[in-house]
């Protein structure tokens, strides 16, 4: 027999009730606690605009090295502004010069003797310039200040913030909202209220003369946006990283979907050879009378290596098929079928010529089967990207290869937006790598665009470093080459 043990609820008490509730305000104590007190003095500069923000985008390098210090420019010119609106704060008319008694007081209104503006004038100055490096510092700084020379002040018109620290104090408050956790800023919006209220009731000054709830409400105001800039460029920050990883990913897709594609039309044409070695390896013996055995058993193992190697092969493929993939009923397109693919470009509205320069000869499937399909996307592109432009297409049969140029001039109005520029090209690149050609694709002088390939049919190192080439095609070669 057991005994069950049922645990009493724990009840929470109200220490965690008033944490939770801060934190859902967003005030994490540890962090406000480390950014109010321990760091406030850090060193923390402001930086500067990026070099691609909309203020300064379009300006040129040597303006724009410049520009993005406007912050900074800002800040020290509004600081010089307040050091000379700050100076008249305590103006006091004639007849406050005189006490009760009627009798004149030099020294009414000053601070130790001496004129108060320029206190006051440093009051609402160094806090601004302050926050350029350490900006809860420069927070504390006017909280401090203000107060200090509101204290010993004997006649003002607002207090404890006369109009110029009242705006210091609030760009401040700002500036460190910005650049701290919304915990320290509302703790400073806190702190900035509880002065002020404090101050107001130990000054037994008249409540018109107090402005401490007018400071309450504007700092209220100024955290309040200054919290919501920061929030909504954390969240524009974070869509541009996302939007740059999808367009990373979306490129990384179509380039395995590319290479897919070429992996599908090279089994077709590797396979059709090891089969033609099978075939021939089975049949070669029985055209020999009596062959002696040792070549009947060399004739059996090339078959059986030819199909291991098919089945390899399959499985192999199999890998990178993708489950919706059906294998072409018409077979793979050679160079034979180019003029039918111009035929069919030219009843969709392009111009295009096609040029073919050396003697023409039979190349590897592999080759012209990746040569017809560079032509087929450079012709695409031209379809997409500059309708109503000719082309020309340029064939040179090379020693060692087969060179490639497909040219169209510039579109006769604007180009049409695509979103998928660039990964035509990128999927020719592929199929010219996988060959070890070389190939180059970018804009001509005139506005148009030029793709050109050296496909090579031989040993890449020996082709590239010992074959002549055709003078027709040296044009093609050179650009083909990076030259």
């Amino acid at each position: 027999m057991t005994e069950s043990t049922h645990k009493a609820p724990r009840v929470r008490g109200e220490f965690e009730v008033i944490r939770d509730g801060l934190r859902l305000l967003g005030l994490r104590t540890r962090t406000t606690r480390r950014e109010l007190f321990r760091e406030a003095f850090a060193l923390t500069p402001l930086p500067a605009l990026p070099s691609d923000a909309p203020v300064v985008r379009g300006m040129r390098p040597a303006v724009r090295r410049v520009a993005v210090r406007l912050p900074h420019m800002a800040i020290v010119a509004l600081a010089l502004f307040l050091f000379g609106w700050g100076s008249g704060w305590y103006g006091m008319s004639d007849s406050e010069y005189y006490d009760e008694f009627g009798t004149y007081d030099p020294f009414a209104g000053t601070l130790e003797g001496g004129h108060i503006g320029l206190p006051v004038s440093l009051a609402a100055a160094l806090p601004l310039l302050l926050v350029l490096f350490r900006p809860v510092g420069a927070w504390w700084l006017s909280l401090v200040v203000c107060f200090a020379l509101a204290a010993t002040i004997t006649s003002a018109d607002d207090w404890p913030w006369g109009e110029a620290t009242f705006v210091s104090h609030l760009v401040v408050l700002a500036i460190a909202a910005l650049r701290r956790s919304v915990g320290t800023a509302v703790a400073m919006w806190l702190l900035t209220t509880l002065c002020g209220l404090v101050g107001s009731w130990l000054s037994l000054r008249p409540r018109d003369e107090v402005n401490a709830v007018q400071m309450t409400v504007a700092s209220a105001v100024v955290i309040a946006v200054a919290v919501s800039v920061r929030g909504w460029t954390a969240a524009s920050r974070r869509a541009e990283a996302s939007g740059a990883l999808t367009a990373q990913e979306r490129s990384r897709r179509t380039r395995l979907e590319k290479r897919t594609s070429i992996a599908h039309e090279l089994h077709d044409v590797v396979a059709h050879h090891m089969s033609v070695i099978a075939i021939q390896a089975e049949a070669a013996p029985y055209r020999v009378e009596n062959p002696p055995p040792e070549l009947t058993a060399s004739f059996a193992t090339i078959r059986e290596n030819a199909v291991a190697a098919l089945a390899e092969l399959r499985r192999v493929l199999g890998v990178v098929r993708t489950e919706d993939y059906e294998a072409p009923s018409a077979p793979q397109p050679t160079l034979a079928d180019l003029d039918r693919l111009l035929g069919n470009v030219r009843d969709a509205g392009l111009a295009v010529e096609k040029t073919v320069t050396g003697a023409r000869r039979e190349l590897p499937q592999g080759v012209e089967l990746s040569a017809y399909r560079i032509v087929q996307e450079a012709l695409s592109n031209v379809l997409r990207h500059a309708p109503g432009a000719p082309a020309k297409v340029e064939l040179s049969y090379v020693l060692g290869g087969l060179a490639l140029r497909i040219i169209n001039e510039a579109p006769a109005g604007e180009r049409p937006p695509s979103p998928g520029a660039g990964q035509g090209v990128a999927g020719m690149r592929e199929r010219v790598a996988m060959l070890g050609g070389r190939m180059t694709a970018g804009e001509t002088p005139d506005g148009g665009y030029e793709v050109a390939v050296l496909l090579l049919t031989d040993d890449p190192h020996e082709a590239l470093a010992d074959a002549p080439v055709a003078a027709p095609a040296d044009g093609i070669r050179e650009k083909a080459l990076g030259t």
